[in-house]
């Protein structure tokens, strides 16, 4: 098929689709008359489709036939009816796209509180640069425990959680510097390492273990996450492939703020867990094993139903009657 030849004998009926389109008030026969042009429209990108695959020429069409659409709808889809697609398939197939980066996030924060941790610990003098000795006993003994009892577990809960969910939204918001989010996870990884490290000095390495893994779990995962997110944003930047950086930018930018608002559900629950778990008496195996459970969950969500959506097709991005515009190639 010549497209060149398609298009110029199509050009004014297509002229003719944005017109009507464009207009705020339609008479009988011009509402007719879109309807009809829709369709031939339809059939003409069907053919384009099926003959040459993607081309500029069909995405001219698709642009017509999505504010088309919009002219005979007047209205969106119900967004309550979009909730089962967003978290059965779109939420999961965009965590699955930071699965590996997420990995290797996970690896490195590790080995930089351990690195920390056994570095301060070892040194006493560096143990001694944190706070004269008494302070320092004051912590390993009250403050430390006592900062996840000190409120009302609602109030504390809610505070937490809104403070990690800013943590993780600026990950993604910010990520499109590439630094923003590697800051962040270097600053937690040194201010957890250092904790450590005064807890281990002082014989109280268990109580650390026992008080940050029943939230810790999944509320560092979920940061994780968020950074892993933000750096998939800075390399759609650097690196968008054969589309423009701003069509991939735009596009990873669409997926990933996906990432933002699951996350936000995910730090709820372990908002909850710190609030009213990490701070009770309960056996060591109890509490870490509702953490331990908590991260399960959300690690499946993410790797199994995310790879099942991944592979159904999905990517976490908006589809293209949900933008109302297709992404266009170059030619």
């Amino acid at each position: 098929m010549d497209l060149d030849a398609l298009a110029a004998a199509r050009a004014a009926e297509w002229q003719r689709l944005g017109e009507l389109s464009a207009r705020r008030r339609l008479t009988g026969a011009e509402a007719d008359e879109l309807v009809a042009r829709y369709q031939s429209a339809s059939a003409d990108l069907a053919e384009i489709k099926s003959t040459a695959g993607r081309a500029p020429q069909g995405d001219v069409v698709s642009t017509l036939l999505a504010a088309a659409r919009l002219r005979l709808t007047r209205a969106s889809a119900n967004p309550l009816r979009a909730l089962p697609r967003f978290f059965a398939l779109q939420l999961p197939a965009a965590l699955y796209r930071v699965r590996w980066t997420t990995l290797v996030i996970a690896v490195l924060f590790v080995a930089v509180v351990a690195i920390v941790a056994a570095w301060v610990a070892g040194d006493p003098a560096l143990v001694a640069a944190l706070g004269d000795r008494a302070g320092l006993q004051y912590y390993v003994e009250e403050e430390f425990t006592s900062y996840y009892s000190e409120n009302p577990a609602a109030v504390f809960a809610g505070t937490v959680w809104t403070n990690n969910a800013w943590i993780a939204a600026q990950c993604v918001l910010f990520g499109i510097t590439g630094f923003w989010p590697v800051m962040v996870l270097v600053q937690n990884a040194v201010g957890v390492g250092t904790a450590a490290a005064v807890m281990f000095a002082f014989d109280r390495g268990d109580v650390f273990v026992l008080f940050i893994l029943p939230h810790g779990l999944l509320e560092l995962t979920c940061i994780f996450v968020a950074g892993a997110a933000g750096l998939h944003i800075f390399w759609a930047w650097i690196a968008p492939g054969p589309r423009t950086r701003l069509e991939a930018l735009a596009s990873a930018g669409r997926s990933l703020a996906t990432v933002a608002i699951g996350l936000l559900l995910a730090l709820l629950v372990s908002g909850i867990i710190e609030g009213f778990v990490t701070a009770q008496p309960w056996p060591w195996v109890v509490k870490i094993g509702i953490g331990a459970l908590a991260l399960g969950a959300f690690v499946f969500y993410m790797v199994f139903l995310g790879g099942r959506a991944a592979r159904a097709g999905e990517t976490g991005d908006l589809s293209e009657s949900e933008t109302g515009t297709p992404i266009l190639v170059s030619g």
